[in-house]
């Protein structure tokens, strides 16, 4: 069975744990650096779902079934 990629909610989740063991300050050096830089890759990857999403949902069908970039102002006029 091949390797699924964590889901985003995994992976705020991970994050979450990181930084609240990291809060309490009783980990090794060793070990906050290691997890501080997992930290930091996971909210790049966070960052980019979000990004990710957030130009999908900017995009809206026209009535011809052509995909279009939303704009609010549009109807204002």
């Amino acid at each position: 069975m091949a390797d699924q990629k964590p889901t985003f909610e995994e992976n705020l989740q991970q994050l979450e744990d990181i930084v609240n063991q990291l809060e309490k300050g009783d980990v090794p050096l060793e070990q906050a650096m290691s997890q501080f830089q997992a930290g930091v890759s996971l909210a790049k990857e966070l960052d980019k779902t979000l990004k990710e999403a957030e130009a999908a949902v900017a995009k809206v069908m026209t009535e011809d079934g052509e995909l279009k970039t939303f704009d609010p102002n549009a109807d204002a006029k």
